[in-house]
């Protein structure tokens, strides 16, 4: 049956559109609770929203203001669908964030464009789609002991490997077989990451609203919730707020939303480890305040766009 138009599509992916969650369903209670959280915003704002799949075929995108990107956390394993769903709507509505926005921060060779604007970033080395480098080469070419590999285009830690000299070699087929289909980016691994954890900045029309402190489980470094890893509320310092912010200045056009993963890398100073546009988890729910900062920054998007 096709989906009614609202003011505002809340996009998510098919897995998460139902509108409430099993006691035992934390995963997508989290979800519910958030758009909940920014859809009473919204609705404050006079703006009615729907949550829907981005998806599906029989929708009339052109019936809604705008396209909220919230939970389509399926877009990098339907990679090629999702581009030419991209393509296909933009043509008939506004996206937020914008579409090359979206096109711009799927592959993490943005973080270059970011280093070239003067905003510090995790140390990287792309490795390019169908490139012969082993694994070995390529920590002797960086100096490297340490280091972390995964997909430029990814998410929830897909394909991403902790790697050492020792553990190169075994490696290596997975990394081969990944560089035939795409890009990676290899980082030095920082050790910050499994000390104090990472640290995302919320910054909604340009503004700090709120932080968490994401820590890994032990014996991992992957702090996503995925994978075992813990949340919690987190004051930051003013030199994270700083970076933060600007990080999202540093984006043309500026995003109505980011999400900032700061850590403090292996030379001491802070560093964005990812800027998120696309589909970042907010946690809203940390700081309701936040959803109406948020909304606010929907409507002037609408305004600008209209």
């Amino acid at each position: 049956m096709p989906q009614a138009a609202a003011d505002v599509a809340l996009l998510t992916d098919r897995r998460y559109t139902a509108e409430s969650a099993t006691a035992d369903d934390w995963y997508l209670g989290n979800i519910i609770q958030d758009d909940q959280l920014l859809r009473a915003a919204l609705a404050r704002q006079g703006l009615s929203t729907s949550r829907i799949d981005w998806s599906r075929q029989d929708v009339d995108w052109s019936k809604y203001q705008c396209l909220l990107f919230r939970t389509t956390w399926d877009y990098f394993d339907r990679f090629d669908e999702f581009t030419s769903w991209l393509a296909r709507v933009e043509t008939q509505v506004s996206l937020c964030n914008a579409a090359e926005t979206v096109r711009w921060n799927v592959d993490k060779h943005y973080l270059a464009d970011l280093e070239s604007r003067s905003v510090p970033v995790v140390a990287s080395r792309f490795v390019e789609r169908g490139s012969a480098a082993t694994l070995a080469t390529l920590l002797d070419e960086t100096g490297w002991s340490e280091a972390v590999i995964k997909p430029c285009v990814s998410g929830a830690a897909r394909h991403t490997y902790r790697v050492s000299r020792d553990t190169a070699s075994a490696l290596e087929p997975v990394v081969k077989s990944l560089l035939a289909s795409e890009s990676l980016i290899l980082q030095p691994f920082q050790r910050s990451i499994t000390t104090e954890g990472e640290d995302s900045l919320l910054v909604f029309g340009g503004r700090y609203t709120h932080a968490v402190r994401k820590v890994a489980k032990a014996g991992d470094f992957r702090v996503q919730d995925d994978h075992g890893g813990t949340v919690r509320a987190y004051q930051p310092t003013r030199q994270q707020i700083e970076l933060a912010e600007s990080a999202t200045a540093a984006c043309s056009p500026v995003p109505a939303y980011a999400r900032a993963d700061i850590i403090r890398d292996n030379d001491g100073r802070l560093a964005i480890m990812e800027l998120e546009l696309i589909e970042p988890e907010l946690w809203i729910r940390y700081h309701p305040a936040s959803a109406d900062v948020f909304a606010t920054a929907v409507v002037e998007h609408i305004s600008r766009n209209s």
